[in-house]
Order: C-alpha cells, then sequence, then structure tokens
C-alpha cells in the first residue's frame, strides 16, 4: 500500500543559509541554497515519515496551507510530499 503524505513548510533565509520548518511535525533542517534545503527538507520528511510507519507511530495530521501562510505571512511557504511503499519497510 503507499502512504502519500504532503505538509506544508516554512522556508526562511537566516545569515547565509536556508531553514526550512515543518511545524506540524517539529522538523528542521537547512541548506546553502532554498533548492538544497527543499530537498533536504524534503529527504528528512520522506525518513520520518518511513520510520513512523515502521514502527507504528501516528503522524500528525498536516495543517493548511492558507493556516501556514496566514502564520507566517514573511516567510515563503511550500508544501512538501512523500510517498512510502510500506512494502518495502519491512
Amino acid at each position: 500500500m503507499l502512504h502519500h503524505y504532503i505538509y506544508p513548510a516554512v522556508f526562511f533565509k537566516l545569515d547565509n543559509e536556508y531553514k526550512v520548518l515543518i511545524p506540524d511535525l517539529n522538523l528542521t533542517t537547512e541548506g546553502n541554497s532554498i533548492e538544497e534545503a527543499y530537498l533536504f527538507a524534503k529527504d528528512y520528511l520522506r525518513a520520518y515519515c518511513t520510520y513512523a510507519l515502521k514502527f507504528d507511530m501516528e503522524v500528525s495530521f498536516p495543517s493548511k496551507f492558507e493556516e501556514t501562510q496566514k502564520q507566517n505571512p514573511k516567510n515563503t511557504i511550500m508544501l512538501l510530499d512523500t510517498l512510502i511503499d510500506d512494502k518495502k519497510l519491512k
């Protein structure tokens, strides 16, 4: 069975790095460019969701994109997604 997860992520620049926060899961990462930060955040989301499925942990329901945008008006908000095939978890 395929599990599709989609979460809003908050991107902001701090000093010379781009920081990313996935507020619903309390996950953070960073990159030297916004593209690198995006790729690292997608990979982190995939790893987190894979681990949660493998060990039967609950994964928080994602917030609405608009709500995250409203709470972070000065930052860039993007949707991150990942697909997990539970057949590959064993």
